[in-house]
């Protein structure tokens, strides 16, 4: 069951008649929004949608209250740097309520599906940074919400924009991606579509006071010629290529783009999002820390959040690796902080084998999970003490905890056992497959005994 009435008058309950949207502007989907709780095995599921990835100590606090008192107090990370409660029970308006009353919700109701913008998870204080892109993504975001045909984009289409930050996930596909570059010592933004700026080469690219401008007719050119059913930029670009597309984008832009054909965005450092690192602000450091398996409780975040209220600047950051940064630390603080994180059950070290495995929900929380996912992840994580790799565990082939591919994948085809797949440019979707319906068990001795022998590439 959808609760999209109540979920409309919940939003509306504050606004005279005369001025309520349609209640058809909360239309149904099978993604979950704040305003749209769509059920599970173990429940509601409520995502939130943050604005860049930053949620406020007070708004986390909230929600950390919002999922003990009407869920089953479990909040998860998401891998599009937003925040998601599951197992909500019966008074799901009420749960809406608060969170709307924290400043959590849309600008409209009809907004809430399209606020699918990522930004690096250190904007604005990467040392490395080209640009600050926060002003710019606070245009385009609201541009989304306010831009009525823009409501008719799927949830899923979303848009990363990328400031040539050391901090960036470049490997998420999105239907339009910018990232920054210098031409002439003056600042662009690259784009592509349908694609990730670690794989893909750019289309073109335009200044940066044009990035607006470039997102509105990128999009209102995606609707314009894209049939009902091709609900993401990739299904259009199967009929129309992308030197077309480009043809007829340039028309509307009404200047030629910069072909920027030889320029690769560079690659930058794992593990980045885990630990404490220096920020272009003097004295100042970002911690990174991992929620095990992208799980929080009530406790945990609302820990957190009072962390970064004492030490910080009151707010966190999510980030697209289901972990959290606490930006503006003083750096003489940074060891007492890394101490009381771990206190809270955080992983503050990426050489910590649970920091370095993914797993989605599973069979205990989604009908289409053909394993418990998460219990078999600490099942795995006892294999590969000594040898920490990243490994993605999927309980069905959509891949919804990872975004990107894995360096090994094990894909569930029954309760405790998996294919093993492993990341390979040649083999599309999950990579090589390497071994058939492995017990957990033996797929662990098996990555074991591959990472002693390191012969495997």
């Amino acid at each position: 069951m959808l609760f999209d009435n109540s979920l409309y008058l919940s939003f509306t309950a504050g606004c005279p008649l005369n001025q309520r949207p349609p209640a058809t502007a909360i239309r149904p989907s099978a993604c979950p929004g704040l305003l749209r709780i769509v059920p599970a095995l173990d429940g509601g599921i409520c995502r939130i949608k943050l604005a860049g990835g930053v949620i406020g100590s007070a708004q986390a606090q909230a929600v950390a209250r919002a999922a003990a008192r009407y869920a089953g107090g479990v909040i998860e990370a998401t891998n599009r740097a937003n925040l998601q409660i599951r197992g909500i029970g019966e008074q799901q308006a009420a749960l809406i309520d608060e969170l709307l009353d924290a400043g959590l919700g849309p600008t409209t109701p009809a907004g809430d599906d399209v606020r699918n913008l990522m930004l690096s998870p250190s904007a604005g204080i990467d040392r490395q940074l080209l640009i600050d892109t926060r002003p710019l993504a606070e245009q385009i975001l609201a541009t989304l919400q306010t831009h009525p045909r823009f409501h008719e984009l799927s949830a899923k289409f979303a848009v990363q924009l990328d400031g040539g930050e050391a901090l960036a996930m470049l490997e998420h596909p999105h239907d339009l991606w910018l990232s920054a570059l210098l031409l002439d010592d003056q600042p662009y933004l690259a784009f592509g579509l349908a694609g990730c700026p670690a794989n893909d080469l750019p289309l073109a690219a335009v200044p940066l006071s044009a990035g607006h401008g470039l997102v509105v007719a990128v999009l209102e050119l995606f609707l314009d010629l894209a049939r009902p059913e091709q609900t993401r930029m990739r299904h259009l670009l199967a009929e129309i290529s992308p030197a077309e597309f480009l043809a007829q984008l340039t028309r509307r832009l009404g200047f030629e783009p910069v072909l920027v054909s030889s320029w690769h965005r560079s690659a930058v450092p794992e593990f980045l999002h885990i630990g404490t690192y220096p920020q272009r602000q003097p004295g100042r450091v970002y911690m990174g820390a991992v929620a095990p398996l992208g799980r929080l409780d009530a406790a945990m975040l609302d820990g957190v959040a009072r962390l970064a209220s004492e030490f910080g600047d009151a707010s966190l950051r999510l980030t697209p690796w289901q972990s959290l940064l606490l930006p503006n630390i003083r750096a003489e603080d940074a060891a007492a902080v890394t101490t009381q994180l771990q206190h809270l059950g955080l992983l503050c070290d990426a050489a910590d084998v649970l920091a370095q495995l993914i797993a989605c929900t599973g069979s205990a929380g989604c009908a289409k999970g053909l394993a418990d996912t998460k219990a078999d992840a600490r099942t795995l994580a006892l294999h590969l003490q000594d040898q920490p790799q990243g490994v993605h565990l999927s309980g069905c082939t959509r891949s919804c905890a990872a975004a990107h591919v894995a360096p090994a994948t094990l894909l569930a085809v029954a309760p405790g056992h998996y294919d093993l797949y492993f990341r390979d440019a040649a083999h599309p979707g999950f990579g090589r497959l390497h071994a058939r319906h492995l017990t957990i068990d033996a797929a662990g001795a098996l990555l074991a005994a591959r990472s002693r022998s390191n012969t495997d590439d």
